[in-house]
């Protein structure tokens, strides 16, 4: 009797273990791609590239069949993608952080001039680079518009401002070393670049001052007050050519930059 009971019990357990295993579902594996390229490097062939990214990782294997291909070639550019595949989008997996990966890949025929594109949206170039790096372009291209008194280098400044959606440029005050941007925006529930909303009629305003870097126009103050009591406040030497002539701006507090000590003006 005491094994026909010490038998069930076993089986029992042996039973319940094995339902365990049975509802268990397997993590599924996709095809993903890199959460950022940081990095890339041109052999001496001008043919091998070396791509350095970001993949899932965690305790247990997170990635596999991590590879680099050519998806297409023109004069100007060499498109390239990298994919893997990972159990991370179930966070069952385990896939929460991220560590440093390489992917490799031959290009058909050497670099050169051509900018080399990766997944679409991240841009690398010979051009101005360290061998073997590539050098990484920006927001503005590889080759952006140099610091000074142009169309292109007050777009620049006003994309590295910060400023509220829909905001248009009304007056540009510069030298080449320095510069002021004049910004309005509609104000209303709805209001874009087109709308003629009678709600849309009115106007808020801000003011940036920037000072030229290497990288382009850095700003440095928003402020909406007039004359040069703020800015020279903030920047002795920012001349008084160029701030002497403003008038204060109707203005609301910047949506991204609290008051600082001046209820107009806002400081880095």
């Amino acid at each position: 009797m005491l094994c026909a009971v010490a038998a069930l019990l076993l089986g029992g357990c042996g039973t319940q273990k094995a339902g365990r295993g049975a509802s268990a579902t397997p993590l599924p594996w996709t095809v993903g791609q890199p959460s950022q390229v940081t990095g890339a490097r041109l052999a001496g062939d001008h043919r091998t590239l070396s791509l350095a990214t970001r993949v899932p990782s965690g305790p247990r294997p997170c990635v596999r069949g991590l590879k680099a291909a050519v998806t297409d070639t023109v004069p100007e550019h060499v498109w390239v993608q990298i994919t893997f595949e990972s159990p991370s989008g179930d966070r069952r997996s385990g896939c929460t952080g991220e560590k440093p990966a390489t992917a490799r890949v031959r290009l058909p025929h050497p670099l050169g001039g051509r900018t080399l594109i990766v997944d679409n949206s991240t841009v690398f170039t010979a051009d101005g680079a360290k061998p073997p790096a590539l050098r990484l372009c920006g927001r503005l291209g590889c080759h952006p518009p140099a610091t000074g008194c142009t169309t292109a280098s007050y777009e620049q400044a006003q994309m590295d401002a910060d400023v509220p959606l829909h905001s248009y440029r009304s007056a540009e005050h510069c030298d080449g070393k320095w510069l002021v941007l004049d910004l309005s925006w509609r104000t209303g529930p709805a209001c874009g670049d087109d709308s003629e909303s009678s709600a849309c009629s009115s106007r808020l305003g801000d003011r940036v001052f920037f000072r030229a870097g290497r990288s382009g126009w850095q700003p440095f103050l928003h402020s909406a007050a007039g004359g040069c009591r703020e800015v020279r406040r903030r920047e002795p030497d920012f001349p008084a050519a160029l701030c002497a002539s403003l008038a204060p701006l109707p203005s609301a507090p910047h949506p991204s930059h609290p008051p600082a000590a001046s209820p107009s003006a806002t400081a880095w």
